[in-house]
C-alpha cells in the first residue's frame, strides 16, 4: 500500500511548554505585580490615571464596540449557518444541557453574583447618576442600569469569543489558542509566529491578572461571610488561609479535568445559589418580588437600545466620571475576562451548533441573573425603605458586606449567611480551577482540540495564581491589578473585532461549501450489471472481517488508481492509512488553496430489527447486533452514507463526485 506519508503515534509532535508565550507571560505578569507591590500609591495613580484616559478618550468606541459583538453573535446564531456545528458534522456534545449551562454560568459570572448581588442595585438606587435618589423612579432605574451591566452586552463578548474559538478548534481543527481564530486573515506564517505568540501571551497575562484581582474578591467576601457567622476575625492571616486552602482544592480539582471537577463544583455552584435564590424569594414580599422582576425585565429591554448608547455627553464631569466608575468599568472587565471565559467556554462545548451555542450562552445565563439581581436589589430597596438605614450605609461602604447584612433581615440569619458562604468558597475554586486550566492550555504547545495540557502544567498555574494573590493581598495591590486588567481590554478589544472578520469569513466559505454540494452527483454506475447488485449491497450488514476485505480489496486500489491518475496530471494527492481508526484518506493537495480530502473508515453500527438472526433469537432478548459500515468523511465530518460493496468503478465515480463539488466550491471562493 502506497503510505508514506503515513503517521504513527510515535511520529505525531509532542505535547510541551510553549517556551515564547510562557517566558514572555511570566516576565509580564512578575512585573506588573512587582510594581504593584513595591510602589502601591504610584501604581494606583498611574493605572488609575490610564483607566480615567481610555475612559474619556474611548468611552464612545468601547460602547459601540460591545454593542456590535452582542449584535454580530445574535446575528450569527439566528442566520442561515447557526446550524453548523463546532465540530465535525457527526460529532455530539461532550456535556449534557444541564452540565453545560453550570459550567458557562459558573466561569462567567461567578463570585460576582455574591458581591454585586445587592450591592449595586443598592448604590444605583441611593446615589444615582441622573434625578433624584430613593424614589420609585430611582429603584426603576436602578435595576435597569444593574441590568444593563450583567445582561446580554456581557455575555454577547463570551458569546463571540468562544463560538470563534471552538469553530477553530473543533471545526478546522486548529489548536485552541487564541491565535486560532486570526489565521484566516494573517496566514498560518504569522499566526505560528511572533504574532500568534504575542495573542497568546496577552491573553495569559489577562487571564492571570483577571483571576487574581477575583480571588481578591472572593476572599474579601469569605472572610466578610466567616466574620458574620462564626466570628472569625477580619485580618491577613485568616485571609492568606483561605487562599491556600482554596487553591490546594482547586488543584485537587484541576487534576481531575473538566469532565469531573470543574463540572461537578459548577452544579453544586447552581444548585446552592437557586436554593439561597427561591428562599429569598419566599421569605420576602413574594409577590412584590415577583410583580417587580417582571416589570425590570420589561424596562430593561425598553430601555436597552438607549443604554446602549448613551455616554452621558451632555452630563458634564459628573456624567463623564460616572460613566467611567460604572458602565465603561464594565465593559472593559467583561473584555478583559473574555481571553479565560471564551476558552473555557470553547473547551466545553464542542458538538453544539452555533445556534445553540449562542443563545444557550447569551440567553440562558440571563434569566438566572435578572431573578438574582432583581430578587436580591428589590429586597435591600426594599428593606432600606422600611427604616434600615444601616443596610444601605452597608452596601455603599462595603460591599462584601452588603449580601450578609441583607441576610440578616430573614428569619434563620445564621444558615442562610452559611449557605452564602459556602457557595462563595464553592464559586471560589471554580475559577481557581478553571482559570489553571486555561492558563495551561494556553502555555502548551502541540496540544490537541480536545485535550487539556498534563496535570503539573495545571498545578503549578494553580499554585502561581494563589501566590500572586497572597502577594497583592498583603501590598495592597488589588486596586491597581484590576486597573491594569481593565486598561488592557482596550487590546484586547481590537482583536475581538479581528475575530468578528474572520469568523464571518469562515462562515461564507461554509455558505460556498454548500452550494458546491448542491451539484447532483453523477449516477453510481454497476458495469452494466441489473439492479439485483443493488438490492443485495442494501440488505447486506458485512462483519468486520468482510469489511475489511472490502477495505483492502476494492476501496484502497480505487482510492491508488484516482491518486495515481492525479499524479500523472501533475496534482499531488497523498494516500495514507490510519490504523487506530481503521481508515483511509485520500488528500489532494492544492496549494495555497483548499485541500480536498476523502476518507473512508470502517465504524460499528447497530443492525436492523429486520436483519436480526432468527436462529439466535437476539431481538426476542432485547440484545444488539452490529454490522460495519464503510462510512465517508470530507473536511467538516461524516457524509453519513455507506459504500461497502461498491465496486471499484463506483468507489471512484464516488471520489469523483466529491471531488467536483470541492472543485465549484474552490470556484465560488475565488
Amino acid at each position: 500500500m502506497h503510505n508514506a506519508s503515513n503517521h504513527t503515534e510515535a511520529e505525531l509532535p509532542k505535547l510541551a511548554v510553549n517556551k515564547t508565550v510562557f517566558t514572555a507571560a511570566s516576565v509580564a505578569s512578575v512585573a506588573l505585580i512587582v510594581f504593584t507591590i513595591m510602589f502601591p500609591e504610584l501604581s494606583e495613580n498611574v493605572l488609575g490615571s490610564a483607566l480615567r484616559w481610555i475612559s474619556d478618550k474611548f468611552g464612545w468606541y468601547y460602547m459601540l464596540v460591545v454593542a456590535a459583538y452582542s449584535i454580530f453573535s445574535i446575528f450569527v446564531g439566528a442566520s442561515r449557518y447557526g446550524d453548523i456545528k463546532l465540530g465535525k458534522d457527526q460529532d455530539r456534545p461532550d456535556f449534557p444541557y444541564l452540565a453545560w449551562a453550570a459550567m458557562l454560568f459558573s466561569a462567567g459570572i461567578g463570585i460576582d453574583l455574591l458581591f454585586f448581588g445587592a450591592s449595586e442595585p443598592l448604590t444605583h438606587y441611593l446615589t444615582p447618576n441622573i434625578g433624584e435618589g430613593g424614589t420609585p423612579e430611582a429603584a426603576r432605574a436602578a435595576m435597569a442600569q444593574t441590568f444593563l451591566h450583567w445582561g446580554l452586552h456581557g455575555w454577547g463578548i463570551y458569546a463571540l469569543i468562544g463560538m470563534a474559538l471552538a469553530y477553530f478548534a473543533y471545526r478546522r481543527d486548529m489548536p485552541l489558542a487564541l491565535r486560532s481564530a486570526l489565521m484566516p486573515i494573517f496566514g498560518r506564517k504569522r499566526t505560528e509566529g511572533w504574532l500568534g505568540h504575542t495573542v497568546d501571551t496577552f491573553g495569559v497575562v489577562c487571564t492571570l491578572l483577571g483571576i487574581a484581582t477575583s480571588l481578591g474578591i472572593g476572599v474579601l467576601q469569605a472572610n466578610a461571610g466567616l466574620n458574620h457567622v462564626f466570628g472569625i476575625p477580619t485580618n491577613k492571616l485568616v485571609q492568606a488561609t483561605i487562599i491556600v486552602s482554596v487553591v490546594i482544592v482547586a488543584g485537587l480539582s484541576a487534576m481531575s479535568g473538566v469532565e469531573r471537577g470543574v463540572r461537578r463544583l459548577s452544579e453544586i455552584n447552581m444548585l446552592g445559589a437557586t436554593v439561597l435564590l427561591i428562599g429569598l424569594l419566599f421569605m420576602g414580599s413574594t409577590v412584590f418580588l415577583l410583580n417587580a422582576l417582571t416589570e425590570n425585565i420589561g424596562d430593561y429591554f425598553q430601555t436597552i437600545v438607549m443604554k446602549t448608547f448613551q455616554v452621558y455627553a451632555y452630563n458634564g464631569e459628573q456624567g463623564a466620571e460616572w460613566k467611567s466608575g460604572w458602565t465603561i468599568f464594565f465593559w472593559a472587565w467583561w473584555v478583559a475576562w473574555a481571553p479565560f471565559v471564551g476558552l473555557f467556554i470553547a473547551r466545553i462545548s464542542r458538538g453544539r451548533t452555533l445556534r445553540e451555542f449562542v443563545f444557550g450562552v447569551m440567553f440562558i445565563p440571563l434569566g438566572f441573573i435578572f431573578a438574582w439581581f432583581s430578587i436580591f436589589g428589590n429586597s435591600a430597596i426594599e428593606i432600606v425603605n422600611n427604616g434600615a438605614v444601616a443596610l444601605g450605609e452597608t452596601a455603599l461602604q462595603d460591599p462584601a458586606m452588603g449580601l450578609f447584612a441583607l441576610l440578616e433581615h430573614y428569619p434563620l440569619a445564621s444558615m442562610w449567611s452559611l449557605l452564602a458562604v459556602v457557595i462563595g468558597l464553592i464559586f471560589f475554586v471554580t475559577s481557581a480551577d478553571s482559570g489553571a486550566l486555561v492558563l495551561a492550555n494556553l502555555s502548551s504547545k502541540n496540544l490537541a482540540s480536545g485535550a487539556d495540557a498534563p496535570i503539573w502544567m495545571r498545578l503549578f498555574w494553580a499554585a502561581a495564581t494563589g501566590l500572586i494573590t497572597l502577594g497583592l493581598l498583603f501590598a495592597g495591590g488589588f486596586g491597581s491589578l484590576q486597573s491594569v486588567s481593565v486598561v488592557a481590554g482596550l487590546p484586547f478589544s481590537l482583536i475581538l473585532v479581528l475575530y468578528m472578520i474572520s469568523l464571518w469569513m469562515c462562515l461564507q466559505q461554509e455558505g460556498n461549501k454548500r452550494k458546491a454540494n448542491l451539484i447532483d452527483r453523477a449516477m453510481v454506475l454497476d458495469n452494466g450489471r441489473n439492479w439485483r447488485n443493488r438490492l443485495s449491497r442494501l440488505v447486506t450488514f458485512p462483519d468486520s472481517k468482510d469489511a475489511s476485505r472490502f477495505m483492502t480489496h476494492s476501496l484502497q486500489p480505487a482510492m491508488l488508481e484516482v491518486a495515481h491518475e492525479l499524479q500523472e496530471k501533475g496534482i499531488e494527492s497523498k494516500l495514507t492509512e490510519d490504523k487506530e481508526n481503521r481508515a483511509l484518506k485520500l488528500a489532494v493537495l492544492h496549494g495555497e488553496e483548499i485541500d480536498f480530502l476523502y476518507e473512508v473508515r470502517l465504524l460499528e453500527a447497530v443492525k436492523p430489527v429486520f436483519a436480526l438472526s432468527q436462529a439466535t433469537n437476539l431481538a426476542s432478548k432485547g440484545e444488539q447486533e452490529i454490522y460495519y459500515r464503510a462510512e465517508v468523511f470530507l473536511v467538516e465530518g461524516s457524509q453519513d452514507y455507506d459504500i461497502v460493496g461498491y465496486t471499484k468503478e463506483q468507489i471512484i465515480i464516488d471520489i469523483l463526485n466529491q471531488y467536483e463539488r470541492h472543485i465549484q466550491f474552490l470556484h465560488l471562493e475565488r
